[in-house]
């Protein structure tokens, strides 16, 4: 009798610690990194399951924060009930999230659709800014592994796409960054685009994905001088097929 309730308390304790998991760290939409590496359709992926990217939770510090690829909001956060945590962003703006098991849930409200966010299995330094765990995860899904230049400069050789936004093997690019939201999302209006830069230097492209082909575009801007920039893809500069 002594050993089943010894058993029986020790499962309560267990199933008490489980029930109470801490919320904090980081958790990222992988819904939309998903949906961009099944479809190739990043603005897509990001309009379908957005708007926001990635949570920061910190119960002890009662503060989270989140970020949309674009802007980052910070506020309150408070324990409601067991599970359940609600976050004030202003006095107006209240929304809850839910401990789902591996999941976090952002409830659905009068601000923000419902949302479902995951663990990163990719991690960034501590000090890294909101948004690196989301951005790292989404470039390794949607670039990692090996391409060759089928066409362009370069033809041939081997080009390499790392999470943390380098770029191997891309005649004059170091650097790249896919855009996510804001003003690099208008211009360019339904089509996706990323950033590549040398140095000091850098300018917009516009990109398709079609499962292992990668094209990339001049991106060539329609809008008048006293107008906002609205990009369309030109002609295309790399054509990169992988491995």
């Amino acid at each position: 009798m002594r050993i089943a309730l010894s058993l029986l308390a020790l499962g309560l304790l267990l199933g008490g610690c489980s029930q109470s998991r801490s919320p904090d760290g980081i958790w990222i939409n992988q819904d939309a990194i998903n949906a961009a590496k099944q479809s190739g359709k990043l603005r897509e992926a990001i309009l379908a399951y957005g708007p926001n990217l990635e949570w920061q939770l910190d119960s002890p510090l009662n503060r989270a924060r989140f970020g949309n690829g674009f802007e980052i909001g910070e506020g309150a956060l408070r324990q409601a009930q067991d599970g359940i945590w609600r976050f004030d962003l202003s006095e107006e703006q209240h929304q809850y999230l839910y401990q789902r098991g591996e999941q976090l849930e952002q409830g659905a409200s009068d601000f923000f659709p419902k949302q479902m966010f995951a663990r990163p299995t990719i991690k960034v330094e501590p000090a890294a800014p909101l948004g690196s765990s989301f951005e790292q995860s989404l470039y390794a899904a949607l670039l990692g592994g090996q391409w060759q230049i089928i066409e362009g400069p370069g033809q041939g050789g081997l080009v390499h796409f790392h999470p943390d936004g380098q770029v191997e093997g891309l005649p004059g690019s170091e650097r790249y960054a896919l855009c996510l939201a804001g003003d690099c999302a208008d211009m360019a209006g339904e089509h996706d685009s990323l950033w590549l830069q040398l140095g000091e230097q850098g300018r917009e492209w516009l990109f398709s994905l079609d499962g292992d082909q990668l094209s990339l575009f001049e991106a060539i801007n329609f809008a008048a001088p006293d107008e906002k920039p609205n990009y369309r893809p030109g002609a295309r500069r790399w054509l990169l097929e992988r491995d």
